[in-house]
């Protein structure tokens, strides 16, 4: 019998948010979120338009408080007077009652496993015997039910939405900061919807990093199959940062995971305004769109040497006679290319992308980063080529290192974890985070975080070497890895006290002319 080789997403069912179908048969639906207050009525209306008028299906907002929950009723009702349908989610954090609130109000809320029964991590190390961690796993039941069976009555879906930075300490005393820990985060509230007869869940688990996003939610994937789950899942690198090294991060890990057949719907999370995650996302849905073959994941490759750039670091003469060359070209590059891969070679391979010149530069991008990325991501790859006659030598070059960057083959620059600004941001992080950048971007090899709230920050400062959380409205707090290390600090003198902490701790070194 002949293998179907066609393209296949991974069977979910379909769950409706407002007029707006997740899963199924449905397309890839795509998401933005708003980074107004959500209090201020008029700045988030206008601002949801736009996410809309760019093409976004659906559009979150975050709720605090109740105040905050009950205002998006407000919000709602002026979208729908301005003609606008799209469909609101409320994004929740510790509080039960807030998404109770919201669940009256939107088409979807969204709550964090993390915090929403347990409390805000305290990064201790915490012990359970059987009896205590089963005792934790009725509290979950007892608390999220009449969630549910308020969200049935009034036709509002959930989201669980597990980020890497806020697992419970609960779940850390099993399974610590692991894939595993994740996925199974997720799964002890899905257990409890399945009991309960509840299928209109979505389900989401990010990181900043993009070899574990992946890992994870191929994981989250097969333990659903396992115990017949088929729930949408909902795809986004947290964190990834702006310009070129956002969108790459964003396209290695939502593209790999898209070209095998896994995830419905997407956010490219970029620490700029959210109107213009909603074009990326959709060149990158297109771009999956093309392939009628799935990418199925080859055996991860032994660690090898730090890839090389052709063009960068040897000529494209020396790879021709000293590497394997694979050329990837059309629509189903990275998946003819993985099957070449399964026939191993006595030489290095080297991975070369072609591309047409009627793509536009940030098409370019996001298929170079799909493509690489996903094969990268496996281990494999000795070398790295890009042709593409609308980039530059330079640009070709620093796409080719941002990439290696994103899948951690090869480390050259410092490394920028940045969330995409919301309602709870504390200070202009878009402003800040090139004010961060200007100062320490000449330091490779050190991940640094900036943060605009603490529901995430304190976590995502796990894999990261320092941290720049918002505190307050323009206060700053400064992390050496999970411990804070200065608190409330005025915004105006926080970078400076950055630098400093990186003098102390030795990490620094002074500009040399050529990165002034």
């Amino acid at each position: 019998m002949k293998e179907d080789t066609s393209f296949r997403r991974r069977k979910t069912h379909a769950v409706r948010v407002g007029n707006t179908a997740i899963g199924g048969d449905n397309p890839i639906r795509i998401q933005s979120m708003t980074n107004t207050p959500t209090l201020d009525t008029e700045a988030s209306v206008a601002q949801t338009e736009r996410i809309a008028d760019a093409g976004a299906d659906i559009v979150r907002l975050t709720a605090q408080g109740i105040a905050h929950a009950k205002n998006l009723e407000n919000i709602k009702r002026r979208l729908r007077e301005d003609g606008y349908d799209v469909p609101l989610v409320a994004d929740i954090h510790f509080n039960p009652k807030v998404a109770m609130e919201a669940a009256l109000h939107v088409e979807k809320v969204r709550i964090n496993p993390g915090n929403y029964v347990d409390p805000a991590r305290t990064f201790k190390k915490l012990e359970y015997t059987d009896e205590e961690y089963r005792s934790e796993m009725q509290r979950i039941e007892d608390t999220l039910v009449p969630f549910l069976e308020l969200c049935r009555e009034h036709g509002t879906a959930v989201r669980l939405g597990v980020n890497h930075g806020s697992l419970s300490d609960r779940i850390m005393s099993r399974y610590g900061d692991t894939p595993a820990g994740m996925v199974e985060s997720a799964m002890e509230f899905l257990r409890v919807s399945v009991r309960h007869n509840f299928p209109d869940i979505v389900v989401s688990i990010k990181a900043s990093n993009v070899g574990i996003m992946v890992q994870t939610m191929r994981m989250m994937a097969e333990a659903m199959e396992r115990e017949n789950m088929t729930f949408p899942l909902h795809l986004g690198v947290t964190e990834a940062g702006d310009g070129e090294d956002g969108r790459v991060k964003s396209a290695v890990g939502i593209g790999t995971l898209l070209a095998q057949g896994i995830g419905d719907t997407i956010r490219v999370s970029l620490s700029e305004a959210p109107e213009a995650e909603v074009p990326v996302a959709q060149m990158l849905v297109k771009h999956i769109g093309a392939m009628t073959r799935n990418l199925r994941g080859i055996p991860a490759a032994k660690p090898g040497g730090v890839p090389v750039v052709v063009g960068a670091d040897i000529t494209e003469g020396e790879c021709l006679q000293n590497f394997n060359t694979l050329t990837l070209s059309g629509p189903n590059a990275a998946a003819d290319a993985e099957l070449q891969l399964q026939t191993p070679s006595d030489k290095p391979v080297a991975l070369h992308a072609v591309y047409p010149a009627e793509l536009t530069k940030e098409e370019v991008t996001l298929a170079a980063a799909v493509d690489l990325g996903s094969l990268l991501l496996a281990g494999y790859g000795d070398a790295v080529w890009l042709t593409a006659p609308q980039l530059s030598d330079e640009e070709r070059n620093s796409l080719l290192f941002t990439i290696l960057q994103s899948t951690r083959r090869r480390i050259t620059r410092t490394e920028f974890i940045a969330c995409p600004s919301c309602g709870r941001t504390l200070f202009d992080l878009q402003g800040t985070l090139a004010r961060v950048k200007a100062a320490t971007s000449h330091l490779p090899g050190l991940k640094i975080a900036v943060m605009g709230c603490v529901v995430n920050g304190p976590g995502e400062m796990a894999d990261a070497d320092y941290g720049y959380v918002g505190a307050a409205v323009n206060r700053i707090s400064l992390y050496r890895g999970k411990q804070c290390v200065a608190m409330n600090l005025p915004e105006e003198e926080a970078i400076e006290h950055l630098v400093s902490l990186l003098k102390e701790d030795g990490k620094w070194v002074e500009p040399s002319l050529e990165n002034d």
